[in-house]
């Protein structure tokens, strides 16, 4: 029983510390093929970059992207939503 019990915490503390997987940028994404050519000078390192658009099956994906200390783009999140209302005039 006590084995059990160390088994099970020692389960629940790896999943504690695992870290998550890196997003990798898909058709659409700032950073998809590779970073962009200019660099964001002005922009404090930590800041937050907005990105959002329409993917290649119709999604409007909004992805997070946060300014590094070298000047590149490191993608943090991204949320795709499939059901979305369009404004048609």
């Amino acid at each position: 029983m006590k084995l059990a019990s160390i088994c099970a915490a020692a389960f629940l503390l790896a999943a504690c510390t695992t870290t998550p997987p890196e997003l990798e940028p898909i058709p659409g994404s700032i950073t998809y093929g590779g970073q962009p050519r200019t660099k964001l000078t002005k922009a404090p390192v930590g800041s937050i970059v907005p990105h959002q658009f329409f993917t290649q099956q119709g999604g409007l994906a909004r992805e997070t992207y946060v300014i590094q200390s070298d000047r590149s783009l490191k993608l943090v999140r991204r949320y795709i939503d499939y059901d979305f209302i369009t404004r048609r005039d």
